[in-house]
């Protein structure tokens, strides 16, 4: 769990989002950066028995800079207000399907998957999914993840009109294929954050997304 005192500079943050309040409030951030920290080490270890694959991961593995990247951004705010954690077994440089917590008073929710591959691995995955798509079929149809997540998210940025290259319209997955991401996500409230428990319930939910990120993972580690 974080603090009230974490919430609070995350609020302060955005309505001040400046160097010179960033500067004047570094001692703020310092226990808030130690905070963040914390919940990162706490999610890790409630994880990694659940999760094998993660077993060689740290900390800063897991966090991000407070540090936005505006080179291309025409939002030019410095910092990022939010939480981002992101819990995966690739290593640097190496992209695999994983699972992410977002907390910001904007939305929070929990997520799952891989989120807008590149041209090559969103390739390898879907020959996975033309080729075992009962496999992945049979993951969200599990009813725990079901009553979780439902689906992976659709909307019209990671969904193709048509059939991508190569697969024909009615290939009994074209609705799977016709994807161009794979996450799934779950909302929460911005306070249960505070709760004692947000821990191992987040886990407990988190956890759901293995057999997923198993299948993902396969497909970006598999020979051609």
């Amino acid at each position: 769990m974080l603090s009230k005192d974490s919430l609070q500079f995350l609020d302060d943050l955005k309505a001040n989002n400046n160097r010179d309040w960033f500067l004047d409030n570094k001692k703020r951030y310092e226990v808030f950066k130690k905070d963040y920290q914390q919940l990162v080490a706490d999610i890790l270890d409630a994880m990694k028995p659940l999760d094998p694959s993660l077993e060689m991961l740290e900390v800063k593995n897991c966090t991000f800079r407070i540090n936005r990247d505006i080179r291309f951004s025409k939002d030019k705010s410095p910092y990022k207000d939010h939480i981002g954690i992101w819990i995966s077994s690739g290593s640097k440089g190496m992209n695999r399907s994983g699972y992410y917590v977002h907390i910001a008073r904007s939305g929070s929710f929990i997520a799952g998957g891989f989120y807008c591959p590149e041209a090559e691995d969103l390739k390898k995955v879907r020959k996975e999914i033309a080729y075992f798509h009962e496999d992945l079929e049979e993951i969200l149809a599990h009813k725990n993840f079901k009553k979780e997540f439902g689906d992976f998210d659709r909307n019209e940025k990671n969904l193709l009109k048509n059939p991508p290259r190569g697969y024909e319209k009615d290939h009994p997955a074209i609705e799977f294929l016709k994807l161009k991401s794979f996450e799934t996500s779950q909302k929460f409230d911005f306070e249960e954050i505070l709760k004692e428990d947000f821990v191992s319930k987040t886990t407990q939910k988190l956890i759901l997304l293995k057999p997923l990120n198993d299948f993902i993972n396969r497909a970006l580690t598999s020979e051609d």
